[in-house]
């Protein structure tokens, strides 16, 4: 028996232009088959329901009343198929509906977060879902649309948009400098108060080169460990120390004065690996237009170079 699981639009539209011409032959011919082959697909869909839709004879095909029954529900089948092509068609024109962002906490409250209202004024037929976490998000398995990550980007079974690259930037308030001095080398942090993020797998550790150069770790003995950096630039801006942090969070400070570079002649990081601040989502033959349009969006917001970057004159 055939299974109505196996039941193709394409039989729903046939059955539908039968009923509506009751000649095989003229179905055919518009779908470049033979006759034979409609009266299969008939025959299939009657064996799949129970049902007998035509009684057939030589001169014409006469719906029964299973067939009168039945037309209803394959024109509303066909109506809400034709409803779902437009509203598909409509979202490639402009992009609609919900779409899901992800971005670390920090980032989005400083980078994400303020752009959104541009970003609903340029998209008004969009509805946005904003998600700050710093757990790993997979694209295939957790609700995100677009997701904001900040690291290397090695998974291939998705895509990625590069804004660009986060650089490090060891500081201090102009108070504690007053008080304690510049450290002049990375050897000299070692005898200076410094305020460490502490994250999921440890203290970061922190390194210092000359550009071109190997990075070399240079352990610091903390005077604060916290997992929260908002805690930690607080303290920095009160004077009680030195962090190392990346020019997306401290880059307005820098700028203003509240904070000051120290070794500005040094690269700086809490990693070897170059850190790449880049949009994912889903690996897809065709993203949706949201996603493109969402992604676009943000390459204008933070420009080239990115806007945290030229406002500290980046030196890289």
């Amino acid at each position: 028996m055939y299974d109505i699981r196996n039941m193709s639009i394409r039989s729903l539209l046939i059955f539908i232009d039968v009923y509506e011409t009751q000649n095989f032959s003229v179905v055919a011919r518009r779908e470049g088959i033979s006759a034979s082959q409609v009266s299969r697909v008939i025959h299939q869909l009657e064996d799949a329901l129970g049902q007998q839709f035509f009684y057939r004879n030589t001169r014409a095909i006469i719906p029964t009343e299973s067939g009168h029954l039945f037309i209803r529900h394959a024109r509303a089948m066909a109506s809400n198929l034709e409803d779902a092509r437009r509203e598909l068609d409509e979202r490639s024109l402009e992009p609609s509906g919900l779409i899901r962002i992800n971005a670390p906490v920090f980032f989005g409250q400083r980078h994400v977060a303020p752009a959104l209202p541009g970003l609903a004024e340029r998209h008004s037929r969009l509805s946005i879902d904003l998600t700050l976490t710093d757990d790993y998000i997979d694209p295939h398995r957790d609700a995100a649309d677009v997701i904001f990550r900040i690291g290397m980007l090695t998974d291939s079974s998705f895509h990625a948009r590069v804004f660009g690259q986060q650089f490090y930037h060891l500081a201090a308030s102009p108070e504690y400098l007053r008080k304690h001095g510049t450290p002049e080398s990375p050897d000299d942090l070692n005898r200076h108060k410094c305020l460490v993020y502490r994250g999921s797998s440890g203290p970061n550790r922190w390194l210092a080169r000359q550009p071109g150069r190997e990075w070399v770790h240079y352990p610091v003995s903390p005077l604060m460990l916290s997992n929260n950096a908002e805690t930690l630039l607080i303290a920095a801006l009160g004077g009680m120390g030195i962090v190392l942090f990346p020019d997306w969070l401290i880059g307005e400070r820098l700028q203003s004065g509240e904070l000051v570079e120290l070794l500005p002649d040094m690269d700086t990081s809490i990693k070897t690996e170059p850190q790449n601040i880049a949009a994912i989502y889903p690996n897809a033959r065709h993203p949706p237009l949201s996603v493109r349009a969402v992604i676009d969006y943000y390459i204008d917001v933070f420009g080239k170079p990115l806007y945290w970057q030229s406002e500290v004159g980046a030196r890289r």
